[in-house]
């Protein structure tokens, strides 16, 4: 399917446009605002109802699914006083996974990626905006990525609610590469049921079809893995304001799972040209049987032909053509002639 590209060629500027498909009928806002003590949630919270996070004693999570409403994307970012470019990023889902930061926020875009049941992959963006207080997470669709983090938001498990924005965006990132980890795993098996049942037995031109579709969905997730892996490297090397003392030890297990999902992907890649080289060499070697066959079959016939050949001339003093025993003498010569053959092919293996 072909992507709709960004027209940045605009008469006006400020006009933000979304490039991707409507994956919901409406556009749903839920917020959660929360500290150790307290958390209120709003299921469906409306745009009139946002004026900002002020309140500085709770931490607020507001997450949006659909962003195919650019006008009130547009309308929740301006109340936030975001810049227009990051607008427009939110609503662009080509865009690749970036980090920007801002006077009084980052904004951060990633790739969600997770297996489907027809050994593909489905892929959608996700984008960020992290405050002092506040996150705001955007999603295409309605998926369940994040229901175990609003679960523990709820019943106050684990130590969420004790913590600050930047924890929450720690753990909405690693479900993130827990999904990218899931598809890794898929793709993982399925070249395994590829291996066994389709190239050993009977190796198919689909099947190399779905060897390169493999490659470039490792190639994908490898792609959006690697800027994600340096946005951390980021926070190993720079002070960010946003991110507390105390929570840069989980953004440096982000670093560990980046490293280690790249690890998987040069292991599949490998694996996958292992594979392409297998199933070259098994049509390379059935057509060398296939071939091996044909010429004993034709280097037999050979001498066959040319007794045959000999016997067909009809000349006039060609004793044998009246002898009463001919005709069976000669097949006797014939298939003494083959088995010889047979015989010294078999001996010196060459079938």
């Amino acid at each position: 399917m072909l992507k709709t590209i960004l027209n940045r060629k605009k008469v006006d500027p400020n006009i933000a446009v979304f490039t991707g498909e409507k994956h919901v009928k409406h556009t749903e806002l839920q917020l959660f605002s929360f500290n150790r003590e307290t958390c209120i949630e709003k299921e469906h919270y409306s745009v009139e109802e946002l004026l900002g996070f002020k309140d500085e004693q709770l931490q607020h999570w507001l997450n949006i699914h659909g962003i195919h409403d650019s006008n009130k994307i547009t309308e929740i970012c301006n109340k936030l006083d975001v810049h227009n470019l990051v607008i427009q990023d939110i609503l662009d889902v080509n865009q690749r996974t970036k980090f920007q930061e801002y006077k009084n926020y980052w904004f951060f875009t990633i790739k969600s990626i997770i297996p489907g049941e027809d050994s593909s992959i489905h892929q959608e963006q996700l984008s960020f905006i992290l405050g002092p207080n506040f996150l705001v997470s955007f999603q295409e669709k309605r998926r369940d990525y994040f229901d175990h983090i609003r679960t523990r938001l709820r019943d106050n498990v684990g130590i969420v609610r004790e913590r600050s924005s930047d924890y929450l965006l720690f753990l909405l990132l690693e479900s993130i590469l827990d999904n990218y980890s899931k598809t890794v795993n898929s793709i993982e098996q399925n070249i395994q049921h590829l291996e066994v049942s389709d190239i050993n037995k009977d190796p198919s031109p689909n099947t190399l079809t779905i060897i390169e579709n493999y490659k470039q969905e490792v190639h994908l997730i490898k792609k959006t893995i690697i800027p994600i892996k340096e946005f951390v490297r980021r926070i190993e090397r720079e002070k960010f304001g946003l991110i507390r003392e105390t929570n840069i030890k989980y953004f440096y297990e982000l670093k560990d799972l980046c490293l280690s999902l790249i690890d998987d992907c040069d292991y599949l890649n490998v694996k996958l040209e292992s594979s392409s080289n297998l199933f070259f060499s098994i049509q390379g070697h059935r057509m060398n049987q296939v071939m091996k066959i044909l010429t004993v079959v034709s280097t037999i016939f050979i001498p066959l032909t040319f007794i045959a050949g000999i016997y067909g001339m009809n000349f006039t003093n060609m004793p044998e053509l009246n002898w009463k025993w001919g005709y069976f003498v000669i097949w006797g010569i014939m298939g003494t002639v083959f088995l010889v053959m047979l015989g010294y092919f078999k001996k010196k293996k060459w079938f």
